[in-house]
């Protein structure tokens, strides 16, 4: 068979990641164990891409596998065992006295890693954490600071549009959003109109951002003096998305004029 890329979606993660596939038959929905950076894992097929080049610039790893019920039945035995697993590790947190909140753990496939993902306002030594953790657990200890934008993904909600979370329901990765995004668009920059559920400013900002630097380009800047048909004026308002602006002549007559 030719080789396709797969797209794989694991159970703790959101986030997809894709792997080389060379040997299998696969379609959406099957379960595999695929070889990663944390070793081996057990996901689900939620794609197929049969255009290998499209990839070539990344570094792929190799489905191993087709999972078979032993594996299956070895994935329930980790979901199983990861609810102790933190439980301790907040014990553990709460003895050393650290600033950070344990989210979630995960084992990789043959438990040869355990991985804890944690929030926290500010770099936290956690080395003591892990050794205490690798002699209780008997294997590889990682523990992961995930920004509170990837908590809020996970947690999930709706957003001030009245829609699931964009990042819940399809973002993949967090592009920077920056407070100037929200002052080219005109929006108001009170807090509460500009920050989602997680506190930082709304991933929406950016989707326009471009369409408004673009439009912005032809059009004056509210205050400015324009001279329309020997006309002296005013500009008071700019829509952006219509490329219009709103004149007041010095003879208090009023016109909308649109850039084409």
């Amino acid at each position: 068979m030719n080789f396709n890329v797969v797209e794989v979606e694991f159970d703790l993660v959101k986030k997809h990641e894709f792997f080389l596939n060379k040997s299998y038959s696969l379609k959406s929905g099957i379960t595999i164990i695929v070889n990663s950076e944390r070793g081996l894992q057990f996901g689900r097929v939620v794609n197929i891409n049969d255009d290998v080049n499209n990839f070539s610039e990344l570094n792929l790893y190799d489905v191993v596998r087709i999972a078979s019920k032993s594996d299956y039945q070895q994935h329930l035995n980790n979901l199983k065992s990861i609810g102790s697993a933190v439980k301790i590790c907040k014990e553990l947190v709460k003895k050393n006295n650290l600033s950070m909140t344990i989210l979630d753990g995960s084992y990789n496939f043959d438990r040869t890693q355990l991985l804890f993902r944690f929030v926290a306002d500010e770099r936290v030594d956690f080395r003591n954490l892990a050794r205490e953790l690798g002699s209780i657990f008997k294997t590889r200890i990682e523990l992961r600071q995930i920004g509170i934008r990837d908590k809020s993904k996970e947690v999930g909600g709706i957003g001030p549009c009245g829609r699931i979370l964009c990042c819940t329901s399809f973002l993949n990765n967090f592009d920077s959003v920056t407070i100037s995004m929200a002052k080219n668009q005109g929006v108001s920059l009170n807090p509460t109109k500009i920050n989602g559920v997680c506190g930082r400013l709304l991933c929406c900002l950016k989707y326009e951002n471009d369409v408004y630097s673009y439009n912005k380009k032809d059009l004056p800047r509210v205050g400015s003096k324009v001279s329309i048909s020997n006309k002296q004026g005013k500009v008071t308002f700019v829509n952006i998305l219509k490329k219009e602006y709103t004149v007041i002549f010095n003879d208090g007559s009023k016109s909308v004029m649109k850039i084409n």
